[in-house]
């Protein structure tokens, strides 16, 4: 395994523990409706449609995320379809988080528009040009809550929208089979915890 794939690989452990059980506990609630609202739901794929978002604040949306979480030897935000996760968290889950995401969208503009007067939109902007902007933008709330949204994507039950085919679960090696045999641990190879 290369250094780069391996430090990646690290960031997005850390990343993942990160998120707090607090956050879990505060909106469990939630995240039961959104499992409801899961299983009502199509699959997520490319014809998974949109609830909140319109398709071109979905595109820059989708951008960001892909700079977050970018697409090198393995897969990314993009790959992992990490916008369908954040557009049902929207409905369900985090409805109080709309009005982040259209304020938050105006500032992405108007960042783009300072740094780079002729361009169209965030999205059509060259990859160095995307982290220069996010860069600029990276103390902001809205930034935070987007790089949130998409780790919690990329690693959320593929049930939700996210995480399309384990692409998360498989770049972090985490078998979501049950289907473990003993030993579990290194205690369970101990002689005293063998019976």
């Amino acid at each position: 395994m290369s250094t780069g794939s391996r430090s990646r690989r690290e960031f997005l452990l850390n990343s993942a523990a990160g998120l707090s059980a607090a956050w879990v506990t505060a909106n469990y609630a939630g995240i039961l409706e959104a499992a409801a609202y899961a299983q009502q739901s199509p699959a997520a794929g490319p014809s998974a449609a949109l609830a909140f978002f319109r398709p071109e604040q979905a595109a820059e949306v989708e951008a960001m995320a892909a700079q977050i979480i970018p697409t090198d030897d393995t897969p990314g935000a993009r790959e992992a379809r990490v916008i369908n996760f954040i557009d049902r968290a929207l409905t369900t889950f985090e409805k109080d988080r709309q009005n982040d995401y259209t304020q938050g969208l105006r500032e992405l503009e108007t960042q783009t528009k300072q740094l780079f007067p002729s361009a169209t939109k965030f999205s059509a902007l060259t990859s160095p040009q995307q982290i220069q902007v996010l860069t600029a933008m990276e103390k902001s709330k809205f930034f935070e809550l987007v790089r949130t949204h998409t780790i919690t994507g990329f690693f959320a039950s593929p049930a939700h929208g996210g995480n399309y085919n384990k692409i998360g679960w498989k770049l972090v090696s985490y078998d979501d089979s049950m289907k473990f045999q003993p030993p579990f641990g290194y205690y369970d190879a101990l002689p005293q915890f063998r019976q």
